[in-house]
């Protein structure tokens, strides 16, 4: 049977940005044991207990699955939901936001395109209702479910992928500029493309009234940012889309909690906690950057190791991405603009 927890995050130790690799690696050691356990003892809990239930602020509740993070804002209006995890995670999501509201889903918005944060589109689509009856083939109010958002460009990748995504799960209602804008449960609630960041599709969504920022997977806490170079991925898409997210979060006192953000995977943040993450990625992409000046190859840039200083914290020697593949993608990302 499945099972919903509600839980309260515990910031670790955190580290500030550090260019010096030897003292880097000694408090990197620190803090990233105490993290991996903690993160180890979240996956775990995750895993035997389902899914975790953490009220962020205001209307803003984050659902932490085993493979991703949920947004969900929950009012008078109905239910909002930013990302839907994998399609697996469909029926313990959709008991996890019954828990929170009484209410229907009526709006989702998706981030990005990938499996682990669109998989339960149709199934929590076809459970919520369309309060504008917005959605493809609707004929009643309500009839065809909760519409979906992204930008245009999700669609475009859903709709041409293999194996093909039930029609249930795309988007319905998509954008093609800058922004697009809701007003529900009594907030504004601004989503943001952030072009050739994570994806070519990446929307950031800020929930104005809770002062909360969701994501996705631009920003994560658990490793280096999977750059999908086939979707439009890139270094400087991410640093630009961290910056954004900066220029929008505000700190209370000395630089901790004020605008809180809620990553793709990972515990809950603070914007100083997204500055660490920009500092070490352009730190890393600036070291690659003076190797390929330097005429090294690729491999001889890998034999420098020029994460070393960050990979207690965030490599990984096996897996989905590698500290390896990462490196590549930033070499070269690096070299093709040299050559232009």
């Amino acid at each position: 049977m499945t099972s919903i927890r509600s839980f309260s995050l515990r910031r670790p130790m955190r580290l500030d940005v550090l260019t010096n690799v030897s003292i880097g690696v000694v408090l990197a050691c620190v803090s990233a044991s105490c993290s991996a356990q903690a993160i180890e003892q979240a996956d775990d809990e995750t895993a035997d207990k389902g899914i975790g239930i953490l009220h962020v602020r205001g209307n803003v509740y984050m659902l932490v699955g085993e493979t991703a993070n949920v947004t969900v804002q929950v009012g008078d209006e109905g239910v909002l939901l930013v990302d839907t995890m994998v399609e697996t995670s469909s029926e313990q999501l959709i008991k996890a936001v019954q828990s929170l509201s009484d209410k229907p889903v009526r709006h989702i918005i998706n981030t990005h395109s990938h499996s682990d944060h669109i998989g339960g589109n149709a199934a929590v689509s076809m459970a919520g209702d369309a309060l504008f009856n917005r959605n493809q083939g609707a004929t009643d109010e309500g009839e065809g479910g909760a519409p979906i958002y992204s930008h245009e460009n999700v669609l475009n990748t859903i709709s041409v992928q293999e194996p093909a995504l039930p029609l249930e799960a795309w988007p319905t209602s998509t954008y093609f500029t800058a922004s697009k804008d809701l007003y529900f449960n009594g907030e504004a609630v601004r989503i943001f493309h952030q072009p050739n960041a994570h994806t070519d599709g990446d929307s950031v969504v800020f929930f104005r009234g809770s002062d909360v920022i969701s994501a996705g997977d631009i920003f994560i806490t658990t490793g280096y940012p999977y750059i999908d170079i086939e979707k439009g991925g890139t270094i400087d898409g991410i640093i630009a889309a961290l910056n954004r997210i900066i220029e929008m979060a505000v700190p209370a006192a000395l630089q901790e909690g004020g605008t809180l953000i809620i990553p793709g995977h990972g515990r809950l943040c603070d914007e100083s906690e997204v500055v660490e993450y920009r500092d070490m990625l352009t730190i890393v992409r600036s070291m690659i950057q003076e190797r390929i000046n330097e005429g090294m190859s690729l491999d001889e840039v890998l034999a420098t190791r020029p994460t070393f200083g960050f990979d207690v914290r965030y490599g990984a020697d096996s897996g989905f991405w590698t500290t390896d593949q990462f490196v590549e993608a930033i070499y070269n990302e690096l070299a093709r603009q040299g050559m232009h």
